[in-house]
């Protein structure tokens, strides 16, 4: 067996023995009903169990690739990712003063235009339309959906 399937094969034991064992400490939690504290746990474990069982399928159908030739791995884009670890970091430091709605929109917008690729024609309307939508309904599921408080910073709605 090739390394490249061994780190497969290795991947998908780790990724289910991990969801199996989140699966199992989550069932210990307290319920108090449907949508509760434990519920986005299970559905975490039971999504990483389901992830580890697809990774061990694909492994399972990998051809032997021990006698091609190996190919060359793509180079790292490092001011992609220098990027995008600056916009995490000011996302976090903004969270609180300007709230998560609007920290989070601007957040979105920046990393997509970080992540269009150079050949490509950013598409402002879009990105803006997508970070607006995705920031609004995001916090209306946690505020009224979870019942959880996010950082309403600026808009104090």
């Amino acid at each position: 067996m090739d390394s490249y399937k061994r780190n497969e094969l290795i991947a998908g034991l780790a990724m289910l023995g991990a969801g199996v064992a989140y699966l199992v400490l989550t069932m210990n939690l307290p319920r108090r009903g449907t949508v509760d504290a434990a519920f986005v746990p299970w559905v975490l474990a039971v999504a990483l169990c389901l992830l580890g069982a697809l990774q061990l399928w694909a492994w399972r159908k990998l051809p032997d690739k021990s006698a091609e030739p190996a190919e060359k791995p793509e180079a790292i884009d490092y001011p992609t990712v220098i990027k995008s670890l600056a916009l995490v970091l000011l996302y976090t430091a903004l969270m609180v003063p300007l709230g998560f709605v609007i920290t989070t929109v601007l957040y979105l917008y920046a990393q997509f235009i970080v992540l269009t690729p150079a050949d490509q024609k950013v598409k402002h309307l879009r990105y803006a339309l997508i970070a607006v939508v995705s920031s609004v309904l995001i916090f209306y599921i946690f505020r009224h959906g979870f019942d959880l408080l996010l950082p309403v910073g600026l808009l104090d709605f």
